[in-house]
């Protein structure tokens, strides 16, 4: 039972730390031009419709990311 409960503890801090990053890249957005208008990010508009896909952020949160991880990660 205290496995489920580390678990549980481990999903609530992940949720935490994913909230206050979601926090701070939202407030630099404005800030920071680039987010969300790199090559490879899809934009289309055509009157009153919109449809925007960050292809080009996204891989290159994910970049960012997998590298932090993967050094953090090293024994």
């Amino acid at each position: 039972m205290t496995d489920i409960g580390k678990i549980l503890v481990a999903f609530g801090v992940l949720m935490v730390l994913l909230g206050v990053i979601l926090l701070v890249v939202g407030n630099l957005s404005g800030k920071v031009p680039w987010i969300g208008r790199l090559p490879g990010d899809i934009h289309i508009q055509r009157g009153n419709w919109t449809f925007y896909f960050p292809l080009g952020t996204s891989i290159l949160i994910s970049i960012i990311l997998t590298l932090g991880l993967w050094l953090t990660g090293r024994r």
